[in-house]
């Protein structure tokens, strides 16, 4: 059985909202409620929903760009939470995030020598071997050392997705955290972006977790993939089962809703209305006031998540 390298333990976000009025009791935003997977050594792991469903933030949430307002983030069996000065330096190093914006995300003052460099003067190294390993690192990513001189706005939407790809494996990491890391490029480009993260993940042993709002991408790429809506992970399974046995009606509709998908055994799945406000959830199962086969007990009582066959989970009152 291979090693649990992340475990994620019913993590919660809330994001607190000033008061608008005395009168008015401060709100919040309830990003993720209680969510738990976990992660083995070389796999890929796949997170999936709309917009807003709080699938980035539990990216930024397991790295620790987000402090969790409550549940565990556990690294090789150690919570992080709990790790000293040493552990957590070592934590941050080997767990790294790539961004899905690369223009907001590397430095537009600095060249990519200079950007490739930065977290390596901060791990205190020689300049002289800084210098060696970026030029010797960019073969990696496909990219030549010609472009070490170069401005990110001098860069074409690809080679700045590879320098950020770059960027996060520069320290060595053993886990990568990419959020939508392919959904800004052309189809070609995205192509050839999936293409060298697996080629990266055999050459490096790394572990992925991969988020993104494209079910399509998500199961190309991923082993296992977990549904996310509205800060909750409604099902979960292998990648193949998903794809070829949704049991979440809402899974159901993601897959319905792609060209020429082979989940196709009916028409195309329209939902009611939009997403509720995570400011303000609905009771019950949160999924009950756009779902086309809801019952009576969907609005009153929120479902557990359960396996209804080897490793596929679902939160669903209909199983």
């Amino acid at each position: 059985m291979k090693e649990r390298i992340l475990e994620i333990q019913d993590l919660t976000k809330h994001f607190r909202l000033r008061r608008t009025s005395l009168l008015r009791r401060p709100g919040s935003i309830k990003a993720l409620n209680g969510i738990s997977f976990s992660i083995s050594r070389g796999e890929s792991f796949g997170i999936v929903g709309e917009s807003g469903c709080g699938k980035s933030t539990a990216g930024y949430s397991i790295v620790g760009l987000l402090k969790p307002t409550a549940g565990k983030v556990l690294f090789k069996g150690e919570e992080v939470n709990s790790m000293d000065a040493n552990s957590l330096r070592e934590f941050r190093k080997k767990v790294q995030l790539v961004f899905q914006d690369t223009s907001g995300s590397l430095n537009p003052r600095g060249t990519v020598e200079w950007i490739l460099s930065e977290p390596l003067r901060a791990m205190g190294m020689a300049k002289k071997q800084i210098r060696n390993l970026v030029v010797d690192s960019l073969e990696l990513v496909g990219l030549d050392k010609d472009l070490l001189g170069r401005f990110p706005h001098e860069l074409s939407g690809g080679q700045k997705q590879r320098i950020g790809i770059l960027n996060a494996l520069i320290l060595d990491p053993e886990v990568i955290i990419a959020d939508e890391p392919v959904s800004s490029l052309d189809v070609s480009i995205q192509a050839q972006i999936l293409n060298l993260m697996n080629e990266l993940q055999d050459r490096l042993s790394l572990t992925y977790l991969f988020i993104s709002h494209d079910l399509n991408v998500v199961h190309y790429f991923c082993n296992r993939i977990a549904v996310m809506y509205l800060g909750e992970i409604v099902e979960l399974s292998e990648s193949e089962e998903l794809y070829r046995s949704p049991l979440h009606p809402y899974t159901q509709s993601l897959l319905s809703a792609i060209p020429g998908g082979s989940y196709r055994k009916t028409e195309k799945i329209i939902l009611e209305g939009d997403a509720p406000s995570p400011m303000n959830p609905p009771s019950g199962c949160f999924f009950h006031p756009r779902c086309f086969k809801r019952m009576e007990i969907c609005s009153r009582v929120k479902p557990k998540i359960i396996e209804v066959s080897k490793d596929h989970f679902v939160s669903c009152h209909l199983y």
